[in-house]
């Protein structure tokens, strides 16, 4: 984990070196045409979707750990209220055992008495192998339940200890992405800042041509009509345009701000299909799909069969609806010439 962490630094670090050097260059040009501009527009874009890949993938990481640490915490609820369940009925158990001394001790059996009162406590007396013989049935099953309920509040209790480290562990991971995600949007931030002034014009003009063409068409073509009889299901398509136009949040699952994976499940919940908030738990819940047998409403995953980064609606006609990264909005893009690898469909 550290030496890839450093790997990511490293990588990091020449990407904003080399942005720097950019900035530089760019401020001690004179004007440059608008043509030169959009090329080094393209050439910074290609720098920063690497970055956005990292945050990405610490995004997918941190909606993972809290999926195990929700996990664990239900673990710990439940066998909790089981112990308390097993201590209850050891303390059930112990009452009628103490009556049935009583009873036995009121019916003048000396014999019994004299083993009864020869013990030092009730421990010691349930592990007397002939009063065991002596007494009922029904008492040689209480004498059983009450070793049987202390086994498992013993053995309930370790493993109630084992699932509070495990939790301590997975939520310490968890804050470590975290800190992670702001660090790296952090660096995006004052690397996208130098670049504000020279593209504002051409960054507003993008952004407000996204969202057109999410509200109307897709890059000056209307977005391919769904067929409502299609596999999978195509309601989805039209489900995810509504939130088009909403803001990039890493950890969003709401229509405030939305990341890849939020989006997602927030649509398939609307048709009561119930998804984890994680590409990689997405992709492996769903039915996996070749690439080119994709029908609008399926889901798009981007990375490889190991580790899925970002997960994108597929739209029809090679185009998805998708959140696509920090400083985004809720938009249609392109399919071809990503890293996708594998669709799935519910």
């Amino acid at each position: 984990m550290k030496r890839t962490n450093g790997a990511r630094r490293a990588a990091l670090a020449l990407i904003l070196g080399a942005c720097v050097l950019s900035l530089i260059f760019t401020a001690a040009s004179p004007a440059s045409p608008i043509s030169t501009k959009k090329a080094r527009l393209k050439a910074v874009q290609t720098k920063l979707d690497t970055v956005y890949t990292q945050v990405e993938m610490a995004v997918e990481k941190h909606n993972q750990a809290t999926s195990r640490l929700d996990n664990v915490e239900l673990k710990i609820e439940e066998n909790q209220r089981l112990l308390d369940l097993a201590e209850r009925n050891l303390k059930v158990a112990n009452t009628q055992l103490k009556v049935r001394a009583e009873n036995i001790y009121k019916s003048r059996d000396v014999g019994i008495v004299d083993v009864l009162f020869q013990a030092d406590s009730f421990d010691e007396l349930v592990t007397q192998l002939d009063m065991m013989n002596r007494i009922g049935n029904s008492d040689v099953d209480t004498v059983k339940a009450i070793a049987a309920y202390r086994r498992d509040i013993k053995d309930r209790r370790v493993e109630l200890e084992a699932d509070k480290k495990a939790a301590a562990t997975l939520a310490a991971e968890r804050a470590a992405q975290k800190n992670q995600i702001l660090a790296l949007e952090s660096k995006l931030e004052r690397m996208t800042k130098g670049l504000k002034g020279e593209i504002k014009r051409l960054r507003e003009k993008a952004a407000l041509a996204a969202k057109l063409a999410a509200q109307q068409s897709w890059g000056g073509i209307v977005p391919p009509p769904v067929d409502p009889n299609s596999p999978g299901h195509p309601e989805i398509v039209t489900i995810a345009q509504r939130y088009c136009g909403v803001p990039y949040v890493w950890g969003g699952a709401s229509p405030s701000g939305f990341d890849c994976s939020g989006l997602t499940m927030y649509c398939y919940a609307q048709i009561g299909i119930r998804m984890w908030h994680g590409a990689t738990d997405q992709q492996r819940q769903s039915t996996p799909l070749a690439l080119s047998d994709l029908r609008p409403g399926d889901l798009v995953f981007f990375g490889n069969s190991s580790y899925s980064h970002h997960v994108a609606i597929y739209a029809g006609g090679g185009s998805v609806i998708e959140a696509p990264h920090s400083g985004d909005v809720v938009r249609y893009g392109a399919l071809g010439g990503r890293d996708a690898w594998i669709g799935g469909r519910f």
